[in-house]
């Protein structure tokens, strides 16, 4: 014994499980069925249990795993989260257990599939440049909201001070994004911030309409720089920045038009951050007053950038078991190349991404 005192270390702040060493703040990207590599991302995460959970900002199918994975972990820990992420994704697939008007409804948008191609989606399409969601579906039926009633318990939500969540929607009348904390989430929150103007009414929340969040923050960063005490924010990207090949064909075109409407308000944040951190490395902005980002990166690579965008559709149970899978090893890849940089150094090319 050297009599010397040992010096107490501070608890990890976030959802931390007894093996977290390091705060990190999540970024999930919306994008449909493809949610579900977000979903294998977070399961490995959870099951590594070195990282602690201090925030979670996300939209549309993001914004749906943040509050599954808050509630989960309420219940039951880390086992509870991945629990909870998997039974929700089950409820949501074709194999699901909907019922009455909802299961039919989602039967007729998402359709049965077969060879990754949605029959009705072309018919769907087609009509839904002549009919609204308020023609076709003047009940509003959600299939979502049932399955969000069932599983969270917003009370809870609401009352969890361990963790910061941030949901983004899409105001229809002014067009600019509204960020909603976690003290103040509903189902009619989380039905905002997934809301496809062409499938579903815009959500009214406080005499609002409000679209998916996907549209003006997919998803929002802004939040973490404010509200967070670490640095480090791990965006999960679901949907491609680059394509190399040029779509030609009607489909194609539309996909990639998606794509690139989806990512633009990210590639400004991370503009954003970029500015800020070089005027932070040449001195002429201090950290007393702005924070250097260290901005990590999760994302699927070739194999998720092959699926089109029309599969977000895709509700199969085979299939979001197959992204869950590629969001597994795509996780364990990173932890194993870049841990080591959590709380000292960013590991995404900013310059790279949004040039």
């Amino acid at each position: 014994m050297t009599g010397r005192k040992q010096r107490r270390v501070p608890p990890v702040r976030g959802l931390a499980g007894p093996k977290a060493e390091k705060p990190i703040s999540l970024a999930l990207q919306g994008g449909g069925a493809h949610g579900a590599f977000t979903w294998g991302v977070l399961d490995e995460i959870l099951a590594d249990g070195r990282l602690a959970i201090e925030a979670i900002t996300g939209a549309s199918a993001g914004a749906m795993n943040a509050v599954v994975l808050t509630e989960g972990w309420l219940v039951g820990g880390a086992d509870g989260a991945r629990s909870a992420l998997e039974g929700f994704w089950r409820r949501i697939s074709v194999d699901g257990k909907y019922g009455g008007s909802e299961r039919s409804l989602i039967d007729t948008f998402l359709g049965a599939w077969s060879d990754g191609r949605p029959p009705g989606l072309i018919w769907f399409e087609l009509f839904s440049k002549v009919a609204s969601p308020y023609d076709i579906n003047p009940l509003n039926i959600n299939p979502l909201r049932g399955v969000i009633a069932d599983l969270i318990d917003f009370d809870k939500v609401r009352g969890c001070a361990d963790v910061n969540l941030f949901i983004s929607a899409t105001n229809v009348r002014t067009g600019k994004i509204r960020v909603f904390t976690r003290d103040e989430l509903t189902a009619d929150h989380l039905m905002a911030s997934a809301c496809l103007p062409m499938l579903f009414q815009a959500v009214e929340i406080d005499g609002q309409p409000y679209w998916d969040g996907g549209y003006m923050g997919n998803p929002p960063l802004f939040p973490l720089f404010y509200e967070t005490q670490g640095d480090d924010v791990l965006l999960v990207q679901i949907n491609p920045l680059e394509r190399k090949e040029l779509p030609t064909n009607a489909r194609a075109i539309q996909d990639r038009l998606n794509e690139i409407t989806f990512n633009a308000s990210l590639l400004r944040e991370l503009r954003a951050i970029d500015f800020v951190t070089r005027l932070i490395d040449e001195g002429k902005l201090s950290t007393k007053d702005y924070k250097r980002v260290l901005v990590h990166r999760i994302d699927g690579g070739q194999p998720l950038a092959k699926l089109t965008s029309s599969s977000r559709l895709n509700a199969e149970w085979d299939f979001l078991l197959r992204l869950r899978d590629m969001g597994r090893a795509a996780a364990k890849r990173w932890l194993k190349r870049n841990y080591a940089a959590i709380g000292v150094r960013g590991t995404v090319d900013l310059k790279e991404a949004i040039t």
